[in-house]
């Protein structure tokens, strides 16, 4: 039977990764035929289905009421995201970090970091309201996202941009794919197959990861943490080291940023709508640690990110590394 379960939780994030893809490839087509501004694909449909595995998961917890995998996963990646994604790709190349970032998406994410532990502390949930509060944060952080990103679009208008780059030519199937993209029937299809790929996805995941932690007597708090978080960070893992190995860095800490913004405004704002997720606060195996743990996280970044030059380098990717290591290590060993 452990078997079964550890191929069924495999294919649930299989289901989770390819149908997210599916889901933003389709979505975007849609709205790109209707003549949505691609900026604002970009920056909506895009950005949402890379959380669509996080925000699955979380809610499949949530109303299980399965309340430490919930945080859990949202935490979790927040700090995998971080002190492993950004640490291991600084080692391979410098990470700069852009000015927006520095204004706006740094100082928003230590701001919901903070809130998110403060909600923890206060009321040792998160309830609908404050899940509520979470998405009105995340509505203006995206007015503003938008709005910022719109003024740079006009700016760049007014610049010679240059020449696109030539296309690799494709096989038969991503020629195939390319030409059925074209057709609306399609795209209809690929985004109800890709939102129930990540809906299966996301409850095989749940369902068999529970059954593999009771069977072992882990807790679900470090099965949320462990193998669910680094499951629903894998694409974003992936894209970041060899982006840096390419030395295609522009974009890479931005991207974690926002992810984890995401994660905590939308995922748990979210969740905790459909049931309250409960905070320990005490002992070793409190859950508000780990939230600490993602706020000291932040910060790391945001403190490395505001030395001359602006970039991650070896010796911040080493010290993040080494961080994350340390807290692996409180997590089997407490």
């Amino acid at each position: 039977m452990l078997y079964l379960w550890i191929f069924l939780m495999l294919l649930g994030f299989v289901l989770l990764v390819k149908g997210a893809d599916w889901f933003v490839d389709g979505a975007a087509g849609i709205a790109g035929k209707c003549r949505v501004s691609p900026l604002i694909i970009g920056l909506t449909i895009v950005a949402f289905g890379t959380s669509a595995p996080e925000l699955c998961v979380s809610i499949t917890s949530a109303i299980q009421k399965s309340t430490d995998i919930a945080i859990g996963n949202v935490v979790g990646s927040n700090i995998i995201n971080i002190l492993l994604i950004l640490g291991l790709s600084a080692l391979f190349h410098a990470l700069p970090v852009q000015r927006n970032s520095l204004v706006l998406d740094l100082p928003v994410l230590l701001l919901v970091s903070a809130l998110l532990v403060g909600l923890g502390i206060w009321g040792n949930a998160l309830n609908w309201w404050d899940g509520l509060i979470f998405l009105a944060v995340f509505g203006v952080y995206l007015f503003f996202l938008i709005r910022g990103a719109v003024k740079e679009q006009k700016s760049q208008e007014k610049t010679e941009l240059p020449p696109p780059a030539e296309e690799k030519p494709k096989g038969k199937v991503g020629a195939w794919f390319d030409r059925m993209e074209q057709k609306t029937w399609f795209l209809i299809l690929l985004t109800v197959v890709g939102l129930g790929m990540v809906v299966g996805g996301g409850t095989l995941l749940v369902d068999n990861a529970k059954a593999i932690a009771h069977e072992f007597n882990v807790p679900e708090r470090i099965i949320g943490l462990t193998v669910i978080a680094l499951g629903t960070s894998l694409p974003e893992l992936v894209t970041s080291v060899v982006a840096a190995i390419k030395g295609e860095t522009d974009i890479a800490v931005g991207n974690i940023i926002g992810s984890n913004i995401f994660n905590i405004l939308l995922v748990a704002g979210v969740s905790s709508l459909f049931y309250p997720l409960a905070f320990t606060t005490a002992g070793a195996t409190s859950n508000l640690i780990d939230a600490c743990v993602a706020l000291g996280a932040a910060a790391i970044l945001y403190a490395f990110a505001l030395f001359k030059g602006h970039k991650l380098g070896k010796i911040a990717g080493a010290f993040m590394l080494a961080c994350f290591a340390g807290y692996y290590v409180y997590l089997f060993l407490v």
